[in-house]
């Protein structure tokens, strides 16, 4: 099958900046019409103005994804605007405290973390999914991380929040297996983005020293990883979680 995206509409969620911002501009490279749906509309914004100037088709969203009613909203708008979603990437995230042991946070330092990086992608996926099973067709990819497979310490509440995503990847992949969906994951090592710009110095000398390539990678590199995986090619994967750590986890 082809790599190619032509003719088709992908929506990136969080594509204002980042790993977010890389895959809107890979996968509008293969042809489709890429929405960039970010919490910033005027990155969002930006981000279609360098796809438009490099010949590609783009659109901008407002959405706040912890607002489960929003997403629901604004997804069936776009489906209804282009009549189809063929392929969705969640890219939405954020790291929470660092450099703070477990057992010195507060509750609710989990639960800010937990209602961006996991609740959001429950209720993205939710709404999502109908489109995509009654057209028999779809691609979904969740943004997870490094740390959900190794946990980093020191940033348990991102490290949690990812291992949870990736279980819940796992399991929906199985419930619409024969539906033509699929739903995959992508677990990069740091990769340079602004949603490091805030991690202490030491945090991020504790996570290029676990990656044998010995860098950080980047995030064009994660945009052509999640390009390929949402495209027609990846027909025969789901439930997976792509690496993407310089060789720091190879399972």
């Amino acid at each position: 099958m082809s790599e190619s995206m032509v003719g088709q509409i992908a929506v990136v969620a969080g594509g204002g900046s980042g790993i977010g911002a890389a895959s809107a501009r890979a996968i509008a490279a293969k042809g489709a019409h890429v929405v960039i749906c970010d919490l910033r509309i005027d990155n969002a914004e930006k981000i279609v103005a360098e796809i438009k100037a490099a010949g590609g088709a783009a659109s901008a969203r407002l959405l706040d994804a912890t607002k489960e009613a929003q997403v629901h909203e604004v997804i069936n708008s776009i489906h209804a605007d282009h009549g189809a979603i063929h392929a969705f990437v969640n890219a939405v995230g954020i790291t929470g405290p660092t450099g703070i042991a477990a057992h010195l946070l507060k509750t609710e330092d989990f639960v800010n973390v937990f209602n961006v990086n996991l609740f959001s992608a429950i209720y993205m996926n939710a709404a999502v999914l109908p489109h995509m099973i009654k057209a028999e067709y779809g691609r979904i990819m969740h943004v997870a991380s490094i740390s959900g497979k190794d946990g980093n310490p020191n940033m348990a509440p991102y490290s949690t929040s990812k291992a949870a995503m990736i279980g819940f990847v796992k399991a929906t992949a199985k419930e619409v297996a024969t539906k033509g969906v699929t739903i995959n994951s992508i677990a990069p090592a740091v990769v340079r983005s602004p949603i490091n710009e805030n991690t202490p110095e030491e945090v991020m000398k504790y996570m290029i020293s676990r990656i044998p390539m010995g860098r950080i990678g980047e995030a064009s590199e994660a945009g052509e990883m999640i390009a390929f995986v949402v495209s027609p090619a990846c027909s025969f994967t789901t439930g997976f979680v792509f690496d993407l750590s310089g060789g720091r986890a190879t399972y």
